[in-house]
């Protein structure tokens, strides 16, 4: 359903709306016998055009699915972008979703959880989840860079890349591959800024460096989701450009506000 062609202020979508999907528990298995945790959002009446696997910020400094730039993609995509989103808790992260077995490797068993994510993705067929891009956000980008590049992966969107796990080596092996990487770096990151990070992704000839203005590397404040997401979506469906800004009011769903940052 669009939005209404006279919308009332009532059906701005705001940092707390839930947008209409289909929303499926799910587990990811992996190739060292865990289980993990996580939910795939996807669009309500018709299957997605493309899909988003995200890759959560560090859990020892607070990551996990929730984190909030995924949580709005889930919230909103599926039914603004038609896209279908994955969001799962790394090993041995916890959400009000559940927790998934194991613990915390600092970037090296995870390679595990990063295949298992894409194989529910590629081997998904209830809708196919087709087109399917990886997206990391700090922690999550680096292993994107490491572990994440798999026939069945069409490219990479990497939020507040610190390469701080990450090597030379995975840069090169993603330039060797032709597949796009786009990094949108924040002006005031804590760890990587915009002419830095230009300095760094040389290495990857086709890496595309988005600087952000004002952003943080964070994300926190509305009008910086709403750049992010709409700088993903620019990349896997341009087609749902420009993104609507309202929705009908009783169609949304709405957070707490102490959990809408």
């Amino acid at each position: 359903m669009s939005p209404p062609s006279s919308p009332s202020r009532s059906d701005e979508i705001r940092a707390s709306s839930i947008l209409p999907a289909r929303r499926e528990e799910v587990e990811l298995h992996t190739a060292d016998g865990l289980t993990l945790v996580g939910e795939l959002a996807l669009p309500l009446h018709r299957d997605p055009v493309a899909t988003l696997v995200t890759l959560h910020p560090l859990p020892t400094h607070g990551g996990f699915m929730d984190s909030h730039v995924f949580k709005k993609a889930a919230y909103r995509l599926p039914a603004l972008a038609d896209l279908a989103v994955l969001r799962f808790n790394l090993r041995g992260v916890s959400s009000p979703r559940g927790t998934s077995q194991g613990t915390f490797d600092g970037g090296v068993s995870e390679q595990y959880d990063v295949a298992a994510a894409i194989e529910l993705a590629e081997f998904h067929d209830a809708p196919p989840l087709p087109h399917r891009w990886l997206v990391g956000w700090s922690f999550g980008t680096d292993l994107a860079l490491m572990h994440g590049l798999d026939p069945s992966v069409e490219g990479t969107i990497l939020l507040s890349p610190p390469l701080r796990y990450s090597l030379p080596a995975h840069l090169a092996a993603w330039a060797d591959s032709g597949k796009p990487l786009v990094a949108l770096v924040p002006e005031h990151d804590d760890y990587l800024q915009p002419p830095e990070a230009r300095e760094r992704f040389a290495a990857v000839p086709q890496a595309q460096v988005v600087g952000v203005d004002g952003a943080k590397h964070l994300w926190v404040g509305e009008p910086y989701v709403r750049r992010a997401l709409e700088e993903i979506v620019a990349r896997v469906n341009p087609a749902a450009l420009p993104m609507a800004t309202t929705w009908p009011a009783v169609e949304q769903e709405h957070e707490p506000s102490a959990t809408a940052r």
